[in-house]
């Protein structure tokens, strides 16, 4: 990992003006916060600095970009993480949290080509698709079994056999179906998020 002053040297430096204008010194231009968000995808490395102080503000300023992503509906930070991030400020563990977060995120970062090609494998193929199919039959299959064995030990009546499988054969084949419905969609959102990065 570039040591901290070596990559400040190497970035772009963004001056924040009071009137809130970003203003891109390399390309003698003004940009927007959707601009420094491209910047960031593209790996382009900044430094956002107050015009007036010199203070170095990219953190502010990289959490007011999340904050709008968030605002568009590209909900990424689950309500749970937020409060649980929320509710480590001032703890006796805050030192420890910023490193944790940022080793994560990198190991995500090294393995997300990995995990793209991995989903887009198992959703994205038929063979897949049938492989889940027969996992949820045997898993229902499995479920109603175990129910048959806990429904004479609660005073009711085993149900014969023979009559339960063509009603569990309908029954799984509904379930079955809204599986490949539900499937589908997590198919389409996740051809969607490829397609985006």
């Amino acid at each position: 990992m570039a040591d901290k002053n070596d990559t400040e040297d190497d970035a772009i430096v963004i001056k924040k003006y009071a009137n809130r204008r970003l203003y891109n010194t390399q390309k003698s231009s003004y940009v927007t916060l959707d601009h420094l968000a491209e910047m960031v995808r593209e790996g382009q490395d900044f430094v956002v600095k107050d015009a007036k102080t010199g203070d170095d503000i990219t953190r502010s300023v990289l959490t007011q970009i999340i904050f709008e992503e968030e605002s568009k509906g590209h909900n990424m930070l689950p309500t749970n993480f937020l409060r649980q991030l929320i509710g480590l400020y001032g703890d006796s563990v805050q030192g420890f949290v910023p490193g944790y977060l940022d080793a994560s995120m990198e190991a995500f970062a090294k393995n997300q080509d990995e995990l793209r090609e991995s989903l887009q494998g198992a959703l994205g193929a038929n063979p897949a698709i049938a492989g889940f199919e027969t996992l949820a039959r045997k898993n229902m299959e499995w479920f109603e079994q175990a129910m048959r064995m806990f429904t004479p030990a609660m005073g009711e009546p085993a149900p014969a056999p023979a009559a339960a499988e063509p009603a569990t054969d309908e029954k799984s084949d509904v379930e079955l179906g809204e599986l490949k419905s539900q499937l589908a969609q997590m198919q389409e959102q996740l051809s969607k998020l490829v397609d985006k990065s």
